[in-house]
């Protein structure tokens, strides 16, 4: 797996899942709610039925987070580390909660928005040079990760300021984007390296008429 554990892969696998079904299963439970035009806070906000359930999501979503940047050993620590900051950022999220009346819950949206700008930027930090690298850590792979995420985050910021109200959609569509990019870099860590790259880092390996064995065949026939 070229240095991720099993555990750094379930972690990856788990969070889109958990994130994608704690907020179905948390909309479920609301006896009104548009999964379009409402974000998935309103989900934990004093007053949603069983709020718990996306409040819970938050913190087991960021769990894994952090589990997944822990595990991602090729990639650079830079980018480990930003991961992690916006995984404690979701998880703040959950303790700092939108709360009726207040149009400006200062304490969510500055998690929130830690929490979103780790999970967008950790791309352009975890990127690696060589012929080895997965290309899910491939300098232009990770620049195009970092465009399209970024992307996905500055429709929803125009959604919730224009209230145009698909402000739900481009959340659920960012976060889920969010959320399996980091399966998709462990999972290109798990493909096995080439035979070529091998060579390319250990240019005395495989090469024929060069092993030691014949070495000595050739010292003997000197003598």
């Amino acid at each position: 797996m070229r240095g991720v554990p099993w555990w750094g892969v379930v972690s990856s696998a788990a969070a889109p899942v958990l994130m994608v079904g704690g907020w179905t299963a948390a909309a479920s439970l609301q006896p009104r709610f548009d999964p379009v035009a409402d974000t998935v806070s309103a989900l934990a906000a004093p007053g949603a039925a069983d709020r718990w359930v996306m409040t819970l999501t938050f913190v087991v979503v960021g769990v894994c987070y952090v589990v997944t940047a822990v595990a991602l050993r090729p990639a650079g620590t830079a980018g480990r580390l930003i991961l992690i900051g916006g995984a404690v950022g979701g998880m703040f999220v959950a303790a700092n909660p939108e709360r009726a009346g207040d149009a400006y819950p200062w304490g969510h949206i500055i998690w929130a928005s830690i929490g979103l700008a780790g999970v967008t930027a950790w791309p352009a930090g975890a990127w690696r040079r060589g012929t080895g690298v997965p290309w899910g850590l491939r300098p232009a792979v990770a620049a195009v990760a970092v465009a399209v995420l970024l992307a996905l985050v500055v429709w929803f910021g125009a959604e919730l300021i224009t209230g145009s109200g698909q402000a739900g959609l481009a959340e659920r569509v960012a976060g889920t984007a969010q959320a399996l990019w980091p399966l998709a870099v462990v999972l290109s860590c798990c493909r096995p390296v080439r035979a070529s790259a091998i060579r390319s880092r250990n240019p005395r390996r495989g090469r024929p008429g060069r092993g030691p064995g014949l070495a000595r065949s050739h010292l003997a026939g000197d003598g």
